[in-house]
């Protein structure tokens, strides 16, 4: 129990929090007969030593208050001890003390009758027992009491295993403790660097209430989340995701991490629950690593115009090829999230090789550019290129134009100009690149074979000439001798 006589004959115990009170009627009437046979025994002795006729009492004081006097130390000794004895049942695994800041005060009388039962009575109510605990304090606040030191060291491991293995820490802290080189990292290897709780962690052995003393478990979810309790919300009829997540002071994205595997535009379930704390912790767990990779430089492509090729015409210059290149990351994650990645070191084994493309910018009248202008003023497409009445529809065809005016899609030499058949009037430029654009139903036709005409040049007129159910332009584009289809070419 530590009661120890200080100078001025005073002893005192020390304890910061609220008190642990049990009651036991039966020790307490042991203790008071203790009192009275004392308080016979110094009567008696008083009359047999008429020369010593003073006598002691104690005056008792619990945390600065005075309870009363008693005429025997021992029972306000063996009444704390009782308070210890009946908790250390419940908190078999702390050392207990007394935490009341009693004061025993001696005083030598000539008179020594004390009513010894009521102060005990009134001391019963005021004894607490506190635990030696070690507070652990983050930024200097004191935030869980744990058992002991070696609690206090365990609760910071724990925290670090959160974040990496066991084996990573495990080579981190045996690393920290040699003065060896470090190897090259192989390739795919991560090796953590450092790990280091941002906030400031200290530690100092203090009185607790024993009920406040948490376990090595309890402290390294408190401190990861801020709290002991989750709170947990069962999904109402109408409920929905963001409004859930609002009503909580959560958003959206809070509420998905607090619970894997729900996402916010799936379906909620009648009675579901959803864990709605936000978790605020107050330690951060910071973990910097390294990791060795073999990467892929991907090559570019790039294009070279030159005047040496027709327009439209392409060439490949030089093929590309992929590189590759060993590269060192710097990774650095708290709680488990990455914060940020930087190159630490980079070596390319194998430079990429870009793809080059020779684009021709030649341009002559007679030759296409292999860019298709609209060769109507303006129109709509009334019926595109596919199966139609039976039939298997060549082209597209075009309506309603602001101008009746046919022009040349392209630069070409007038392959052919004339009637043809179902075609009515029809013209055929030939673009000297493997293509060919075919234009029919025209009223009249403005130019003849083998003339050269540039892109935009007048071909004729718009009708309906040949198997035609109205004016417009029937409009064609053969690529090497076959029909492909006009919208994939066009640029209105």
């Amino acid at each position: 129990m530590n009661l120890k006589w200080n100078t001025g004959n005073r002893m005192k115990l020390s304890y910061e929090y609220l008190p642990y009170r049990t009651s036991n009627v039966m020790k307490k009437a042991v203790v008071t007969a203790l009192l009275v046979s004392s308080f016979t025994f110094n009567i008696g002795f008083a009359k047999e030593n008429e020369s010593t006729p003073l006598q002691k009492i104690y005056h008792i004081y619990a945390s600065g208050q005075y309870v009363g006097a008693v005429s025997d130390e021992t029972a306000v000794k063996d009444l704390v001890e009782t308070k210890i004895n009946q908790a250390s049942s419940q908190y078999n695994e702390l050392i207990l003390r007394d935490g009341s800041n009693i004061t025993i005060v001696s005083e030598q009388v000539f008179n020594t009758e004390t009513n010894n039962e009521q102060t005990l009575d009134k001391l019963d109510d005021l004894v607490t027992v506190a635990a030696e605990a070690f507070a652990l304090s983050v930024n200097d606040e004191i935030a869980v009491y744990v058992k002991d030191l070696e609690s206090y060291h365990e609760v910071i491991r724990k925290l670090k295993l959160k974040s990496v293995s066991e084996s990573q820490l495990n080579e981190l802290e045996a690393r920290q403790n040699s003065i060896d080189t470090l190897p090259p990292l192989k390739e795919n290897e991560t090796r953590i660097l450092d790990i280091n709780l941002k906030e400031r962690i200290s530690g100092v052995t203090k009185l607790a209430k024993p009920n406040t003393v948490l376990s090595v478990d309890e402290a390294v979810a408190y401190l990861q989340k801020g709290t002991l309790e989750e709170k947990v919300y069962a999904v109402q009829s109408g409920d929905v995701f963001g409004r859930i997540a609002k009503s909580h002071n959560l958003s959206s994205t809070d509420l998905i991490k607090l619970n894997p595997g729900v996402s916010e535009d799936g379906v909620l379930k009648i009675g579901q629950e959803l864990k709605v704390t936000a978790l605020k912790p107050l330690v951060n767990v910071e973990v910097l690593s390294e990791k060795r990779v073999t990467e892929t430089i991907k090559f570019k492509k790039e294009v070279e115009e030159t005047d040496t090729m027709y327009k439209g015409d392409t060439k490949v210059k030089q093929e590309g090829s992929d590189g590759r290149r060993e590269i060192t990351y710097l990774i650095q994650e708290q709680n488990g999230e990455r914060t940020s990645k930087s190159v630490k070191e980079e070596n390319v084994l194998v430079e990429a090789k870009n793809h080059i493309v020779l684009k021709g910018t030649k341009v002559i009248p007679s030759r296409g550019s292999g860019s298709f202008a609209w060769p109507a003023e303006g129109g709509y497409i009334s019926s595109q290129m596919g199966h139609r009445w039976g039939a298997f529809h060549k082209g597209i065809d075009i309506a309603r134009p602001s101008g009746y005016t046919i022009k040349t899609a392209d630069n070409g030499i007038v392959k052919f100009a004339g009637r043809d058949g179902t075609y009515g009037n029809k013209v055929v430029v030939d673009h000297q690149n493997g293509y060919e654009t075919v234009y029919a139903h025209l009223a009249s036709i403005s130019v003849n074979e083998g003339q050269t005409v540039p892109q935009g040049s007048k071909l004729g007129v718009m009708g309906s000439t040949g198997r035609s159910t109205g004016i417009h332009l029937h409009f064609e584009v053969i690529k090497n001798g076959n029909n492909v289809n006009p919208l994939g070419y066009l640029r209105k």
